[in-house]
Formats: C-alpha cells, structure tokens, sequence
C-alpha cells in the first residue's frame, strides 16, 4: 500500500504494519479538529484493515505534538465532540470504538496534553531522548480530560501522576521511562526505526493469540481480575480451535516459524 496523507495524518503499508504520521509541522502537529478527526479515521482504517496487524503512531517534524489547540477545537470538545463515523477512538474516552489491534506510539520533541493521553491509551510507548512531555492544562484553567486522570496514575503511582497533573511542570524523557511512560527511550534518528522493528516483531506472532492478550488485559484493566478470569474458559476454547493454533503446533513440532493468518 503506497503511502498517502488525507488531511492532517498520513497513511503507509509496509508489510502487515501501518504507519500513522501527524502532519501539521507548521503548527508543531497541535491538534485541531480536522487532525483529531482525521486520526480518529486512521485508527478506523486500520482496525478494518484485515492485513494491518500493529499500528505505529509518529509525528512529521521535529515535535510529536503541541498539545490540543484550544482555540480550534476547544468549543467543540467542550459541546461533545464524537468520533467521525468509520473512525475509532485513540484516546478510549470520548463516543466512538476503540482498536482491537496493538498500537506504538513514537515520540520526539514536544508531546504536551493530549500526546501525553495518547501514549497513555497505547500499547507500547518509546521516545526520543529530546522528549519533552507536560500535561499543562491546570495552567490554562482546564483539566486533563482526555484520560490522563484515569491512567497515569494506573501507570506511573498517584504521587508521581499528581506530582505532574497538578502542577502542568514539564518533565523529560528520563523521568517519562522511570514512571513506565515509555518503555524505551533512544536517539531521535533512531525512533522510528526501533518503532517499526518492534511493530515487525509483534506482526509475526498469531494475530489472534496478539488480539486476544490484548482484550483479556484490557479487560482486567477495566473490570478488574475477577471479571477477566471469568472471560478465560471462552478465550481459551477460541484459541484453541483456531487455524493458527494448529499452525503453531505444527511450526513447533517442524521447527520453524509460524505463518499466521489471524484466524
């Protein structure tokens, strides 16, 4: 699949991976309304798109993003904003599905407010060592609510989330990977590399058997253990009787590396 920018984001193909760039460099990739539509749309893209297994979230430029520019879409948050229709979305909090599927997120430079939430509905986080992250809404007289409020804390301890939530103070990539942030953290020319080797290293695995780790997760994360341990006895049984399953077997047993379908 060639690549392609539609609005503010853009597209690529490479492999079972896709690529999802912001792309408003003259405004730092601040989020206005057409970008948090349009990766709204791209999220949706790929969640349909049966050969696209990972997702990695970059930034064109030097900065990941500014932040959510207020002046733009500040009403229309403020009134509701809902996921466009065939999008899905990033953040996990506002109207609208969220992907199924494993999503990287890369940062460099800025990654202020909303970039912050982003990582934080992700699955894998990494960042340039020039990252510099702030949740700065107290100082501009709102509060994180893109799902800040519900995860850092979830990720990073109470003390250290208020520690940033409450005060809007930047903080660097050393302290982001010492909270659990980002799990990696590297030189700005070799992020998107590292981002789409790992991206690689997940898209060979069972698509399935990757699905399902994630929802059995997420649910524990959102109903708790005893709800998730529950869901178990089904999970298994679908595993179990899936094409890849008996590919797995079949590529231990032959001693060679699965070819997945995802089904």
């Amino acid at each position: 699949m060639p690549s392609s920018s539609t609005g503010r984001v853009s597209r690529e193909q490479r492999g079972h991976i896709m690529l999802i760039g912001l792309d408003r460099v003259a405004k730092r990739n601040a989020f206005d309304l057409d970008l948090l539509n349009d990766l709204s749309l791209a999220y949706g893209e790929f969640e349909r798109n049966d050969a696209a297994r990972v997702a990695v979230v970059f930034a064109h430029g030097d900065h990941f993003t500014a932040g959510l520019d207020l002046a733009a879409a500040g009403p229309t948050l403020a009134s509701g904003w809902e996921v466009p229709e065939g999008g899905c979305d990033p953040w996990g909090v506002f109207i609208g599905p969220r992907v199924s599927k494993p999503v990287i997120v890369a940062a460099q430079g800025y990654c202020l407010t909303i970039g912050i939430e982003l990582m934080l509905a992700s699955d894998i986080n990494l960042c340039a060592s020039n990252t510099r992250f702030a949740q700065m809404e107290v100082q501009r007289g709102i509060f994180a609510f893109g799902g800040a409020t519900l995860r850092l804390h979830q990720r990073a301890g109470w003390g250290n989330a208020m520690r940033w939530l409450l005060t809007g103070d930047e903080f660097d990539a050393h302290e982001a990977y010492r909270m659990g942030l980002v799990q990696e953290v590297m030189a700005s020319e070799d992020l998107l590399p590292r981002a789409i080797k790992l991206a690689g290293r997940i898209a060979e695995q069972a698509p399935l058997g990757v699905r399902i780790t994630l929802a059995s997760a997420r649910q524990a994360l959102l109903e708790g253990e005893t709800a998730a341990a529950k869901s178990l006895p089904e999970l298994i049984r679908s595993v179990m009787d899936s094409e890849d399953a008996k590919e797995g077997v079949r590529a231990m047993l032959e001693r060679r590396p699965g070819d997945f379908k995802g089904n």
